[in-house]
């Protein structure tokens, strides 16, 4: 029953009437010739951007390329009667004020909240009757310094000191994370009033800068050194640097050992979930039931969204001004303003005419770092796997262990660099990174009684293979199979309960999702593409060089991840734009 990239039969919405469907044809949802604004893709990002557009006032349409609405914030029933969270996988970063203005929750959100969160089982021959070491991580600080112990009391003693640092560190982010860049382009060539106005977007660097004190220097390193190098400040024991540097390269094409990778880790450690700080959990039904949530929020306010609806070129009028879109079918829908949820290169480089772009602009936007190292692959078993470092419970029900994120090939940071290497070298890594998931052991509604999902999020692997070559059926399912060689060897009999997988490499996340080459925060998070160069340097503010046109998506400030922040940013800025005409 394996199933991988090309060959799936069409995927079944986990939710075939959704609330938020029910909403728009109730209220008549028939395509109309004209909106004030219309949203191009419905991922989170834009559906979040066109229910607060919606809340404003301001009639919006959002039209997605795919069947189902989520983008990658997507549930899907790829294996019959398993319903996958077939790309992200994990909510934490959502913005909180997203959940209270679009009452997700009153719309149908439910969450489950992982405690412990992370779990990473030692490949070490037990002394006698012992099994192997692991490490398990939570909420709980002291039970936490237990398990540091194992490996380094120093390190026990000095773990609570280091969550506390990072802490402070995500508090000076956070109010970088709702609030545009500063507007540099005004600085330099705006007008007196331009000027004065955009004083206004330093405000939360000067907070972050109060929250940080006299530290700043510290935390400079943070996010500009190695996370090896930061790390090493702090611990001794190999299997906690290696878990804490998972968080620093996941979805990044860069190793342990390359500048800037803190800033990825901080990324990962800066949300939360209900007011608990740093809290990851699963989204009861999938991701696609969050992106039900936030669809259902703006329909219910009067947002139409249509799936199946190509968007084939973004129309500008003959003053060089956005007036609406042209669909694959040819169907014209005038608006005021566009907001584009696809990335950038997809926005500026394939639906916007070039004629009406800045050659340097469209060279920027051409050279963004979009390498991505990610292969998910979607597994349905019919047990749950047994670790040899926390063998399964005589009747097989869910231990704490099995709600984790549980960290495999990750003992050593060395482990990552090697795997790293690889992947430069144009080789999927022979020990692959994986962070195993099994969001089912929380909530049983994703698979057939005594069955589970797992979710594998691998990596290293590159999008064209060593000698230029591409991914084919046979390379999907050898490295596929390496993968789940290396879960053998941690959980024996892992490879015997697999019903079917769903095998998606970088070209794949592409294909489906329209990931630039797979890479999953729409470009890379490397420092050079953050905060006043995100997407490019001057157009950080979700404008771009044509009026009327914004970027709401992950390709803009703040980044990546299901964050929301992007698209509520965006719609606050196209909102004070339309007030002005």
């Amino acid at each position: 029953m394996a199933a991988s990239g090309r060959d799936l039969c069409r995927a079944v919405a986990a939710s075939p009437f959704p609330a938020w469907r029910r909403a728009h044809t109730e209220a008549g949802g028939g395509l109309k010739p004209e909106y004030d604004a219309v949203v191009i893709g419905a991922g989170h990002n834009g559906l979040v951007a066109a229910a607060y557009l919606q809340r404003l006032g301001v009639n919006t349409a959002v039209f997605e390329r795919r069947h189902v609405i989520g983008g990658a914030a997507v549930t899907e029933e790829i294996v019959p009667g398993f319903k996958f969270s077939r790309a992200s996988y994990l909510l934490s970063l959502l913005r909180p004020q997203i959940y209270t203005d679009l009452e997700l929750k009153k719309h149908g959100l439910r969450l489950h909240l992982r405690n412990p969160y992370s779990f990473t089982p030692m490949l070490e021959d037990g002394v006698g009757s012992k099994v192997p070491r692991s490490l398990l991580l939570g909420t709980d600080m002291a039970e936490n310094q237990k398990q540091i112990a194992q490996f380094s009391r120093k390190d026990a003693q000095v773990f609570p000191r280091y969550e506390e640092f990072m802490h402070r560190l995500a508090l000076a982010i956070d109010p970088l994370l709702d609030a545009a860049p500063v507007d540099m382009a005004a600085f330099q060539c705006g007008s007196l009033l331009q000027r004065i106005k955009s004083l206004s977007t330093l405000k939360p660097l000067l907070k972050a800068g109060r929250i940080l004190g006299a530290q700043l220097p510290q935390y400079y390193e943070v996010l500009t050194a190695p996370i090896t190098k930061v790390l090493d400040q702090w611990f001794e024991s190999e299997p906690l640097k290696a878990t804490l540097a998972t968080d620093a390269v996941i979805g990044a094409m860069t190793s342990p050992r390359t500048p800037g990778s803190g800033y990825v880790l901080l990324h990962h450690v800066m949300g939360g979930l209900e007011g608990m700080q740093g809290a990851w959990g699963y989204v009861q039904g999938g991701m696609g039931a969050l992106s039900d949530a936030i669809a259902s929020s703006a329909t219910t306010h009067g947002a139409s969204i249509f799936t199946e609806k190509t968007v084939a070129k973004v129309q500008v009028n003959s003053e060089g001004c956005v007036q609406g879109v042209v669909l694959e079918d040819g169907t014209e829908v005038r608006s005021k303003v566009v907001l584009s949820n696809t990335s950038p290169q997809i926005t500026f480089l394939k639906l916007t005419p070039q004629e009406w772009l800045p050659e340097e602009f469209l060279e920027k936007i051409s050279q963004l770092d979009t390498r991505s190292p990610v292969t998910k692959i979607n597994v349905a078993v019919d047990r749950l796997p047994s670790f040899l470092a926390a063998p399964n419970a005589p009747r097989g029900h869910p231990l704490p262990h099995h709600q984790c994120s549980i960290h495999l090939n990750c003992e050593d940071t060395l482990l990552l660099h090697q795997a790293f290497e690889d992947a430069m070298d144009g080789l999927p890594s022979h020990r692959p990174m994986i962070e195993l998931c099994i969001p089912s052991a929380l909530d049983p509604t994703l698979a057939p009684s005594g069955c589970h999902v797992v979710s594998l999020f691998t990596q290293y692997t590159p999008y064209t293979l060593a000698g230029g070559k591409a991914w084919d059926e046979q390379e999907r399912d050898a490295y596929a199979d390496r993968v789940f060689d290396c879960i053998e060897v941690y959980a024996p009999g892992f490879k015997d309960s697999v019903v079917g997988r769903d095998i998606l490499t970088p070209p794949d996340l592409e294909r489906i999702f329209g990931l630039p080459g797979g890479n999953i925060f729409h470009c890379a998070m490397s420092l050079d593409q953050l905060y006043f160069a995100r997407p490019v340097p001057l157009h950080s503010g979700y404008r771009c060089p044509l009026q009327g046109l914004y970027l709401c998506g992950s390709g803009a400030h703040p980044g990546g991840g299901v964050m929301g922040a992007a698209g509520r940013n965006a719609a606050h800025a196209a909102f004070r734009d339309l007030k002005t005409k």
